[in-house]
C-alpha cells in the first residue's frame, strides 16, 4: 500500500475512533452542555461523528484528504447549531493542505488553517470559554515541537495534546465570552466548556489512532516538557 494510501486508511480509522468515543463520551458532553448551554453538544456530535464514519468507511480506497474532506461535509450537514460549520466547515476547509499527503510539514500546515477557520468562524479567542481555549495552545504546541524543537510528529501530536488537556481545565474558573453561556455572565464560571471537551476528545484518539497505526506505544508528554509556544514563536 502506497504512503498516502495507508494514510487514508489511518484517516477512516480516525474518524471511526473518534465516532466511538463522542458516543461514549455522550453523556458527559450533555452534562456539561447543560450547564452553560443547550444541552445538545453530546447528542450533536454523536450523530454528526457517526454519519461522518458511515460516509468515509464507503469510500473506495481513498486518500486522506478525501477522508477528512468527506468527515467534514458529513458534519457540516450532520451536527446541528454552531458546531456543523465550526468542526465540520473548517475540517473542509483545512483538508486541502493534505492534498500532496500527510507529513510534519503538511500536518502543521492542516492544524494552523483549521484552527485559523475555527476562529474566523466562531469569532472567538483565547479565554471566551470555547473549543478555542483547547485548540489554540494545542496547534501552536505541535507547530512548535515540530518547527523548533525537531521533535517526531508523533510525540509532537502527544504534547499538542497535553496542552488541550490544559486549555480545557483553563476553561472551568473563567467567565464565558461567546456562545449562549455568555448570557450566564458570572455563573459560568466554575463550569468546563464542552466544545474544548469534546475537541480533546477529538485530539486524544488522533494520538491513539496515529500510534496504533505507526505500531508504536503513545509517547508521553511529561509535565516538565514545554507544551506552548515561546514568545518568539508566537509572534511569528
Amino acid at each position: 500500500m502506497s504512503p498516502q494510501r495507508d494514510a487514508g486508511t489511518a484517516a477512516v480509522a480516525a474518524v471511526e475512533n473518534v465516532a466511538a468515543r463522542i458516543e461514549a463520551e455522550r453523556e458527559h458532553l450533555t452534562d456539561l452542555d447543560s450547564a452553560i448551554g443547550d444541552a445538545d453538544h453530546g447528542g450533536n456530535m454523536a450523530r454528526g461523528w457517526q454519519a461522518a464514519a458511515d460516509a468515509v468507511s464507503d469510500l473506495e480506497d481513498p486518500d486522506i484528504e478525501t477522508v477528512v474532506k468527506t468527515a467534514g461535509k458529513t458534519l457540516l450537514s450532520e451536527v446541528g447549531g454552531a458546531s456543523g460549520p465550526l468542526y465540520g466547515g473548517s475540517l473542509v476547509f483545512a483538508s486541502a493542505e493534505l492534498e500532496d499527503g500527510l507529513t510534519a510539514e503538511s500536518a502543521v500546515a492542516f492544524a494552523e488553517t483549521y484552527l485559523e477557520k475555527v476562529q474566523d468562524r466562531g469569532d472567538a479567542s483565547v479565554g471566551d470559554k470555547t473549543m478555542v481555549d483547547a485548540l489554540v495552545p494545542a496547534v501552536h504546541t505541535f507547530k512548535k515541537s515540530v518547527e523548533t524543537d525537531d521533535l517526531h510528529p508523533l510525540e509532537a501530536l502527544a504534547k499538542a495534546v497535553a496542552a488541550a488537556e490544559h486549555g480545557v481545565s483553563f476553561t472551568v474558573p473563567i467567565r464565558a465570552a461567546k456562545g449562549r453561556a455568555s448570557y450566564l455572565g458570572w455563573r459560568s464560571v466554575g463550569h468546563q466548556d464542552p466544545g474544548a471537551t469534546s475537541t480533546l476528545y477529538i485530539m486524544e484518539e488522533l494520538l491513539a489512532t496515529a500510534a496504533d497505526h505507526l505500531d508504536t506505544d503513545v509517547p508521553s508528554a511529561d509535565a516538565s516538557s514545554p507544551t506552548s509556544p515561546d514568545a518568539e514563536a508566537t509572534e511569528e
